[in-house]
């Protein structure tokens, strides 16, 4: 590498997306960033004291030229030399920081659990994961370059409409994460989480105000997808070709079991054996989205999980093939079963939805159908469990009519191949 100079920075070109970088050759962390708008940034990139990586903005190219970022990146160098975190002190003016900062900061201290979330409680790893997607997705390519005093409530809608339009879509990259689309739904959600930042950051005096109250969120598709009846039954019988053929019984068993209970397929594929209850027919859960539950099951349901083959060290009833974790394919699998069969536009939440709307079409009541999938917990006192008559009637025959409807094909070719066996 190269000293950076003025006509090295004018020909750094902008990324078809994403940003781009241009590394100094003589100061080590000093730097430049180009956005697919083209927006170059001088930037300084080092670790402080505690093995942190950090990365932030020295000024604007245009407004500031290379050598007076290069001397200002001198003097933050220093800094971090002296023991010093630039980053943290660059928070303490509060008309300065900016939206990437501030969104930092905050999956920094609620990593360290001094954020608090619902009912007081320090935010879940897994609503901190979904955080920082859209955070490092949506937001910061959108508005991390902004103040956050300068914001208004058209800069957010703005945002929204962006994402909800895909602008901020990419394709599926390497490793195990799904393709970037957008739409309402992420675009809505992702203004949920840059208020939720910007909620935290005032109340704990990191900014002067709230700059987004008032923005009005899109409204998104509400998921009503569920299987027919007929589709019940493919997916039986799909699910009875792909066992003859091969498919993962692991996965197999937690697509089923997904049916027979309603669960989130975290909910089934993170279940502990010391959570069933096969006897009397409940999941008691440590931890949920909604915090802690006792959960009914029916009873094939129960057996299922609780006839699963046992591994000895792993806790889990559904186990991964390798170390102590648990399976965690069975969307993958889903998926394959459903495109065997012709049935289109199926998630493990179209399983649930199915619970829920065949313990209806039964006749129990929205209460009771609620309870059943965990949105109206059961609770333990002192160490006794109840869970009411009625809720156990329902969970039993919700999840005896979706067995029935999932054997029917199997017992069908059964007679078949019984009667031709016989003639």
């Amino acid at each position: 590498m190269v000293k950076l100079t003025k006509k090295a920075v004018d020909a750094l070109k902008a990324p078809a997306s994403g940003q781009a970088f241009l590394w100094d050759g003589e100061l080590k962390g000093f730097g430049v960033r180009v956005t697919k708008a083209g927006i170059k940034t001088f930037i300084v990139q080092y670790r402080n004291a505690s093995g942190k990586s950090r990365r932030i903005n020295v000024g604007r190219y245009g407004v500031m030229t290379v050598e007076n970022a290069r001397d200002q990146a001198k003097i933050k160098l220093g800094a971090v030399a002296a023991g010093d975190d630039p980053a943290e002190i660059a928070l303490n003016p509060q008309d300065e920081v900016t939206v990437a900062a501030l969104c930092d900061w905050y999956l920094e201290e609620a990593e360290a659990g001094r954020i608090l979330g619902r009912r007081n409680r320090a935010i879940k790893k897994s609503t901190l994961s979904m955080d920082k997607s859209r955070i490092e997705t949506h937001i910061k390519p959108l508005l991390g370059e902004r103040i956050v005093r300068t914001l208004k409530v058209i800069d957010i809608e703005t945002m929204q409409s962006d994402i909800a339009a895909g602008k901020t879509a990419k394709p599926r990259g390497k490793g195990r994460g799904g393709i970037t689309t957008g739409g309402p739904g992420v675009a809505a959600r992702s203004v949920a989480t840059l208020q939720s930042i910007l909620n935290h950051g005032a109340r704990l005096d990191r900014i002067a105000d709230h700059p987004s109250r008032g923005a009005r969120k899109l409204a998104g598709n509400r998921k009503q997808r569920r299987l027919s009846t007929t589709e019940i039954k493919k997916l039986g019988r799909a699910m009875s070709h792909a066992a003859r053929n091969g498919e993962h019984p692991v996965a197999l068993a937690i697509v089923r079991f997904l049916l027979l209970t309603g669960f989130r397929i975290s909910e089934a594929q993170g279940l502990q054996r010391d959570w069933l209850h096969e006897e009397p027919g409940y999941v008691s859960f440590p931890d949920t989205k909604g915090d802690a539950q006792i959960r009914a099951i029916g009873p094939s349901a129960a057996k299922l999980a609780a006839d699963q083959p046992i591994r000895e060290g792993c806790p889990y009833v559904f186990p991964s093939d390798v170390g102590e974790g648990h399976y965690t394919a069975a969307k993958a699998c889903l998926a394959r079963l459903c495109a065997t069969v012709g049935i289109e536009n199926v998630t493990p939440h179209t399983l649930r939805h199915t619970f829920g709307s065949v313990a209806g079409d039964l006749g129990f009541s929205e209460l009771t159908i609620r309870a059943l999938l965990g949105h109206a917990a059961q609770s333990v006192t002192q160490g006794y469990v109840h869970i009411d008559e009625a809720l156990k009637l329902a969970v039993t025959r919700t999840c005896q009519e979706i067995a029935q409807l999932l054997d029917t094909q199997e017992k069908a070719g059964f007679q078949v191949a019984t009667e031709r066996k016989a003639a």
